[in-house]
């Protein structure tokens, strides 16, 4: 795909009734390297766009208010630079399936990660700093996820949508769990924790967003 046109068909491509291709395809990796951000199997791209939309990001939007991509799809190479000049990208072999839309991981199952902020949780998390209000929140809301990854900024998160089985669900985070005192994993599947409903940590915040 190398014409504008077929670019610019591509990025019209909608994915859900409040996201377009377009939406996941800036990187500041490709303006800063000037390298573009283009997919070398776009089918696959937007089947897997598609699922991480309609099955997480659009369900999230409704219950929770807009929803701001912050980073999608990267192609190969991007990713590949992005790892080697140290741009927080991991290898392409553990991004497949995950920030590479666009290829299928070593068990052949294909899967998109979007890096997003919530923008009813912004102000909430900035007078707090507690990030897990929003991880159980989404954690009850959303069944399809494969994993979740919590950044200091914004409250802004890395969710997966995976074709495949998600045996490995789970809900980490860079920033500090002001509950714990720690960094890491607040629930993965098979933990005590992780059945049941979690309301009690997010209700009142959510009572202020409804």
């Amino acid at each position: 795909m190398t014409s504008l046109r077929a670019l610019e068909q591509l990025g019209r491509t909608r994915l859900s009734p409040n996201f377009f291709l377009r939406d996941f395809l800036h990187s500041e990796i490709s303006q800063v390297e000037s390298i573009p951000n283009i997919p070398a199997n776009p089918e696959l791209l937007i089947e897997a766009g598609r699922g991480l939309c309609e099955r997480i990001l659009e369900p999230i939007q409704a219950k929770l208010g807009k929803v701001s991509i912050r980073s999608g799809y990267r192609s190969t190479t991007i990713n590949r630079v992005g790892n080697e000049k140290n741009y927080n990208c991991a290898t392409n072999e553990k991004n497949y399936a995950g920030h590479i839309w666009d290829v299928k991981d070593e068990r052949g199952h294909y899967g998109a990660t979007a890096c997003v902020i919530v923008n009813s949780f912004v102000d909430y998390y900035e007078k707090t700093g507690d990030w897990t209000v929003l991880a159980w929140c989404i954690h009850d809301l959303i069944q399809d996820y494969r994993y979740i990854i919590f950044y200091p900024k914004l409250a802004a998160f890395n969710i997966n949508w995976y074709s495949g089985p998600t045996d490995e669900k789970t809900i980490s985070s860079q920033v500090v769990n002001p509950h714990t005192g720690k960094k890491g994993i607040l629930t993965r599947k098979g933990w005590t924790n992780f059945a049941g409903d979690h309301s009690e940590y997010y209700s009142e915040w959510l009572r202020s967003v409804c």
